[in-house]
């Protein structure tokens, strides 16, 4: 799939130096396959989460929360935010 919005995860990992090898593993996963849907999604990751009209994955052991908006139809992934698991909580990432 086509990755955009990569400038949040470099964003994020400048502030979270130890989330850089977790966030690579997934971009690269994402890169590599081509989704047509979230059920086949959840094969590669099982616990993504479809939330306000976004897709949320659980990075890095649950540390890391990367929020996506994903277009199946031209096989596109754009990132919204790249949170910790606390500034996720917060719920302002909904606004």
């Amino acid at each position: 799939m086509r990755l955009l919005g990569r400038n949040c995860i470099e964003g994020f990992i400048k502030k979270h130096r130890n989330s850089e090898g977790s966030l690579r593993r997934w971009q690269k996963l994402i890169e590599t396959t081509d989704y047509k849907n979230i059920s086949e999604l959840r094969r590669t990751f099982p616990h993504a989460d479809y939330v306000g009209g976004k897709t949320v994955f659980n990075v890095g052991g649950n540390k890391v929360r990367t929020i996506t908006v994903i277009e199946y139809g031209i096989g596109q992934v754009i990132i919204t935010h790249v949170l910790t698991h606390e500034e996720y909580d917060l719920d302002k990432w909904k606004d």
